[in-house]
């Protein structure tokens, strides 16, 4: 597969830089979006003829001077740049593996349904497909079922529209961190497929793919009008799981005295009063 993983982030990523943010004027009309090959080139210290074989996937193997050059011309954050050294020298193309259950550690299931249970508790593997999930967890939000495609859900599950009040916010990160955690490895069998496959059922999804934006956020905020409990303000940390090959522990938080944290106690003793 003639794959240009590398051409293709840095087209998406130049068009989002405007002239004015690195000290181009943009007076007159500009055919294109962003800044041209020639002005990234100029900015880089290298030639236009040679950013233009990184475009075009002729030249995959920039040194990593060139790449640092081209992440601050681009404006790159620190993972946007680690992302464009992986495409620039990936690692060995992913096989097809055979699909078997990926096991959640024993302790932690435990936990979660021990000293954690008043607390939403979420596992999730790198494609973020949900392994694990505490009662709470599951009363709090209907994507926190074993078994559903988060991402997928996020964009072709209407529900979720009128459940997450924030919902445009969280699809933006969860595409940005679905990048973060696959990072060059796009040819992953199962990137390709999810990918293709909401490509072609949502137009968003589509375009904030195209976006190449990549953040592994460890913390966030989700807002959701609950049918049970009214609004809910709470506060979620990503954990990475040792030895899991990726996997993440998602726990949901109300600040201490809150309105929501009051809530939040109250569908814990609603989820517990439930026979077993």
């Amino acid at each position: 597969m003639n794959d240009n993983g590398l051409g293709r982030f840095l087209r998406a990523r130049r068009g989002r830089v405007r002239p004015d943010e690195v000290g181009l004027a943009a007076a007159g009309r500009r055919r294109v979006t962003g800044l041209r090959r020639e002005e990234v080139a100029l900015l880089a210290g290298i030639s236009a003829e040679y950013y233009l074989r990184l475009e075009q996937g002729r030249d995959r193997n920039p040194s990593p001077a060139v790449l640092d050059a081209l992440a601050r011309v681009l404006l790159l954050d620190d993972q946007a740049t680690a992302y464009l050294h992986g495409l620039a020298t990936p690692g060995p193309r992913r096989r097809a593996r055979r699909s078997r259950p990926e096991a959640v550690p024993g302790g932690i299931l435990q936990l979660m349904a021990g000293e954690w249970s008043a607390t939403p508790i979420v596992v999730l593997d790198r494609y973020l497909r949900v392994l694990a999930a505490n009662p709470l967890a599951e009363a709090l939000s209907p994507v926190y079922t074993v078994g559903t495609d988060t991402i997928s859900a996020a964009f072709l599950d209407a529900d979720l529209r009128a459940l997450y009040v924030n919902r445009d916010e969280m699809t933006v990160r969860a595409v940005a961190g679905l990048r973060a955690l696959i990072g060059p490895d796009t040819e992953d069998p199962r990137v390709v497929r999810l990918v293709h496959d909401l490509s072609i059922r949502s137009e968003e999804f589509r375009g904030l793919w195209a976006r190449y934006d990549v953040s592994a956020e460890a913390h966030g905020v989700s807002r959701l009008n609950h049918p049970v409990v009214g609004r809910l303000d709470l506060g979620y940390d990503r954990l990475a799981v040792p030895g899991t090959g990726g996997q993440l522990l998602v726990v949901h938080h109300a600040s201490p005295g809150s309105e929501s944290a009051a809530k939040l106690t109250r569908l814990y003793e609603t989820v517990a009063a439930e026979p077993t």
